[in-house]
């Protein structure tokens, strides 16, 4: 199976938002916990595309099965949002892959490191950002769960296809 990532498109927008509760609700994650929110999806060209920053999805077959955005928060650092690949498709590399793309698109826009959130019970995120390089920034408990924020320096060499 190959996974195509392109730029998102205002079609996508069903799809995203279902791709995004079904992954939280595999790892527990439920509204009004207070770290479950969804209230940027329907402003994703506002908040993601028109300020600088990108939204990409990930097909498999004309399906799409993974996404993440990027959105700017000064000059030089983009967050990383979203990040989320649909449970069936888990475990194939797709997160690795679209981490990748969302970390070489944050460099040809200009960013010089990434920042992200994810909860201590979403361990396959955390060991794919891990594994990417990424550092652990500090924890705090929201709503009885620990979110932990990390980052990671982008180089420009990300940009070549080693």
């Amino acid at each position: 199976m190959k996974l195509t990532i392109r730029r998102y498109r205002w079609s996508d927008l069903d799809t995203i938002l279902a791709l995004h509760r079904i992954c939280l609700a595999e790892v527990g994650l439920v509204p009004g916990d207070g770290v479950y929110y969804d209230d940027d999806f329907p402003r994703i060209q506002e908040i993601y595309l028109a300020c600088g920053g990108d939204f990409l999805v990930g097909e498999v077959a004309g399906r799409v099965v993974a996404m993440g955005g990027l959105k700017p928060v000064d000059t030089g650092t983009a967050e990383l949002c979203r990040l989320r690949v649909h449970p069936q498709f888990q475990r194939r590399g797709f997160g690795a892959a679209m981490l990748i793309a969302l970390e070489r698109r944050a460099v040809e826009l200009g960013f010089h490191s990434v920042r992200g959130d994810t909860t201590l019970n979403q361990e396959a995120a955390l060991a794919l950002y891990e594994r990417q390089g990424w550092r652990e920034l500090s924890r705090e408990q929201v709503g009885g769960l620990t979110v932990i924020y990390g980052e990671k320096r982008l180089l420009p060499l990300m940009l070549l296809d080693l």
